[in-house]
């Protein structure tokens, strides 16, 4: 469904953040790309859903496809309308709009008022908790309520491709576990493809079906979540686990100097 082929972005013309990314997120799949803080995870989903003007980025190598089309130079709202919905990072809602005012908010797209309702109805299906607070300032929803307002306001219009960015950030974790399961459910039944951002690599790797670890801008490892599960190096320096698949103490994490044996 989508294809990212050995994309280079720079930005301000000088700091090359992605350095050759390639990619594919199927169709009615989870796909997880795991990774540090300033891996150039965000960047990724970016270069996809066009955005990367609004910082000063550009893509000057490589290309993206959407079902075997090039979609690489896009404008966001273009690559909106092709079916693609990205939520950002940080729950960022329209704090003054009620809950049911930023589902519509995202239905932009859609000129048929009919269709809109059917959209937010079909939200609240997998979202109650939204439908309770239809009549609530978005602001005034709790973390876990906003993350689950942001998944829904995205697929108001009706996309294929969904992006996430750390959908977890910020929450307790039964409210973890719960979007989690949401966004399982709504892949199961929607037939939607998912690329998931995150770095609770415990909870994207239980859900996901493929996946990438990206370190320095760079892909250096991919495959099944289950083989990824099993790797050596991910239970170490991402799931916190030692050899024996006990937890690894503080001390120890403080003291351990990373191998990244996967870039020898």
């Amino acid at each position: 469904m989508l294809s990212i082929n050995n994309i280079e972005v720079v930005y301000d013309n000088v700091i090359l953040v992605l350095k050759g990314v390639s990619l594919e997120a199927k169709q009615g799949a989870i796909t997880t790309l795991l990774g540090a803080n300033g891996a150039g995870k965000s960047t990724t989903l970016k270069a996809i859903s066009g955005i990367l003007f609004t910082e000063r980025g550009n893509i000057t190598k490589g290309s993206i496809t959407l079902a075997g089309n090039p979609i690489h130079g896009t404008r966001a709202f273009d690559v909106t309308k092709l079916g693609i919905a990205q939520v950002f990072e940080g729950r960022r809602v329209f704090e003054s709009l009620t809950a049911e005012e930023n589902l519509m908010a995202g239905a932009h797209l859609q000129g048929d008022m009919s269709v809109v309702r059917e959209g937010i109805e079909r939200v609240f299906t997998y979202f109650p908790r939204i439908k309770e607070r239809r009549g609530q300032l978005a602001g005034y929803l709790s973390g876990g309520e906003q993350q689950m307002l942001v998944i829904g306001r995205a697929l108001m219009s009706n996309p294929k491709v969904v992006l996430l960015d750390e959908p977890s950030l910020g929450l307790a974790p039964m409210l973890v576990d719960e979007i989690f399961g949401i966004i399982k459910k709504l892949v199961d039944q929607e037939k939607l493809t998912v690329l998931l951002v995150e770095q609770n690599a415990t909870m994207a790797l239980q859900v996901a079906d493929q996946g990438y670890v990206m370190e320095n801008g760079r892909i250096v490892l991919e495959g099944t979540a289950q083989a990824l599960r099993d790797n050596s190096d991910i239970r170490e320096f991402y799931l916190g686990l030692n050899e024996g698949g006990a937890r690894k103490s503080y001390r120890d994490v403080k003291h351990y100097k990373r191998r990244k044996r996967w870039l020898s």
